[in-house]
């Protein structure tokens, strides 16, 4: 047998991590890395354009704690995700930083023809009581909802963990004797040397050889807007479930309005299948205070993909997380029983959680296993029987 020393360094977690991706995956991974009680790790993060530039910047930051409680796995990692952005807002001064606060939740059905205001006792009084063709559905409470600006949430979260940013592409994951060894970063010399290396760049995981060979991840195009009211202090914490038909037998379509305590509006509008370009800063909507479009990371069968890559020790992916990266997006809200809530919106997204996918593999790559949330559901291996690796 090993002597006892071998046995101790064969088991010691690493020591220099790797994350490409600066979205909330990557930044929570950090976080959670640099934060560890045993171990803490700070990390290199390699990221293209900037932190947050993609969806995390661009996201709704709409947080739910049950919605999704009749779907195992996924509720508790909503549950889980909830309790988390509780604990950071406490720890980070959230409140302040990036806009952390509890909210009223309603669901309001928009006519297609303008009718009389009717009083309807549960819209804030921003609200036109003519915009809701019946009385409100309540779908939360400051209890069980809430919203963050998921931009300055990512940032935060990132400038705490203390990480390193390279800003570069990364072309590849450098593999020795089956065990991951470092990135290649595109226009830089040599290799970002690592000990483990973690996958978090949403619809772009896919364009690395060492993901595509086991799994595709796709890109959902997903349209918002931010609005500066002229009187903003005027503006409530409540966030809005919209749903109207532009007219009979048109498609009901489902915006969702989330008001931020910096005086804006978010606004989020429709989506699209359409392939990310290369570059994210690329990616461009139509100004107000800003018109806006990002990628969602899409999976073929609608699960977010966490874990170790299979045949690469070493080498960790979260992606595939669509419209839950932050906690939540909205879902058409007439449509909608929170006893049994299995899917998001129009697109079928399920829930997806960034803060639990950072501490469950920070407490993967450090620990060996994760600890605060089961990652069997997620797992690439799910992949293998139908990909060119399992072949």
């Amino acid at each position: 047998p090993p002597p006892p020393h071998a046995a101790a360094a064969a088991a010691a977690p690493p020591r220099r991590v790797v994350i490409c991706g600066g979205g909330v995956v990557g930044a929570c991974t950090a976080y959670f890395l640099s934060t560890h009680a045993a171990s803490p790790t700070v990390p290199t993060l390699v990221e293209r354009c900037a932190p947050a530039c993609a969806a995390s910047g661009k996201a709704g930051g709409f947080l739910a704690l049950d919605w999704c409680d009749s779907t195992p796995g996924f509720s508790a990692l909503a549950r889980a995700s909830y309790a988390l952005h509780r604990r950071l807002a406490a720890d980070l001064g959230g409140a302040d930083a990036y806009g952390y606060r509890p909210v009223h939740t309603l669901s309001v059905r928009v006519p297609s023809v303008p009718k009389p205001a009717s009083p309807h006792p549960m819209p804030p009084a921003w609200v036109d009581p003519s915009a809701s063709a019946a009385p409100p559905r309540e779908l939360g409470t400051p209890d069980t909802t809430a919203h963050v600006h998921p931009g300055l949430f990512t940032r935060a979260v990132l400038a705490a963990s203390g990480a390193k940013v390279v800003i570069g592409e990364v072309e590849r994951v450098v593999v020795r004797d089956g065990r991951a060894a470092g990135v290649a970063v595109k226009g830089r010399d040599g290799v970002v040397d690592a000990d483990a290396v973690v996958l978090a760049l949403g619809p772009w995981s896919g364009r690395l050889e060492v993901v595509s060979e086991v799994f595709d991840v796709s890109g959902v195009k997903a349209h918002s807007i931010v609005l500066r009211p002229r009187e903003p202090e005027n503006i409530t914490p409540h966030c809005l479930f919209l749903s109207y038909q532009p007219e009979p037998g048109a498609k009901m379509l489902d915006p969702e309005v989330y008001p931020r305590p910096t005086g804006e509006v978010y606004i989020c509008g429709m989506t699209k299948d359409e392939n990310p370009p290369d570059d994210p800063a690329t990616i461009t909507g139509a100004e107000v205070v800003a018109e806006q479009a990002c990628y969602l990371p899409c999976t073929t069968d609608g699960m977010a993909v966490i874990g170790e890559m299979p045949g690469v020790k070493g080498c960790y992916v979260a992606t595939g997380h669509s419209c839950w990266g932050i906690l939540g997006r909205a879902m058409n809200p007439d449509t909608l029983d929170l006893s049994l809530v299995t899917e998001a919106g129009p697109t079928g997204q399920r829930y997806k959680n960034g803060i639990p996918t950072g501490a469950a593999l920070a407490e993967l790559i450090l620990d060996g296993k994760a600890k605060i949330v089961d990652l069997a559901p997620f797992s690439p291996a799910r992949f293998l029987k139908r990909s060119r690796r399992g072949a």
